[in-house]
């Protein structure tokens, strides 16, 4: 099992930033790749970025690309997600997940076997 506790949603004016993080304990040397997901109300969950707990290789959404990056430690087992220029169409709730049996991420959310909770971010206009 792998435990993941995202932090760091909240509320921002559009054009801010806010930075999650997303702290893994447990099986955590069973991980290939951690990721980020969002969830907007009435819709799929998303793929926003992901990297591999390994090589470091990283991996966004075209949403994502030149706005968010995404790191990690693996020191802490925490992975990060900061996100810049937002915009109101970033609202939603963002998921930390990690991948422990596909050892190549498609970014789609059935690659992924453990999920946080989920932290809120809503982007005012």
């Amino acid at each position: 099992q792998v435990q993941l506790v995202e932090s760091g949603g909240g509320l921002v004016q559009a054009g801010g930033s806010l930075s999650l993080s997303c702290a893994a304990s447990g099986r955590t040397w069973a991980m290939y790749t951690m990721g980020w997901f969002r969830q907007a109300p009435g819709k799929e969950r998303d793929f926003v970025a992901d990297i591999s707990w390994f090589t470091g290789n990283t991996n966004y959404a075209d949403s994502a690309k030149g706005r968010f990056t995404i790191s990690r430690d693996n020191a802490k087992d925490t992975v990060y997600l900061q996100m810049n220029s937002l915009k109101p169409e970033d609202t939603a709730v963002y998921y930390c997940a990690a991948a422990t049996t596909v050892t190549y991420s498609r970014h789609i959310p059935s690659d992924f076997d453990y999920w946080g909770k989920g932290t809120l971010v809503t982007v005012s206009s």
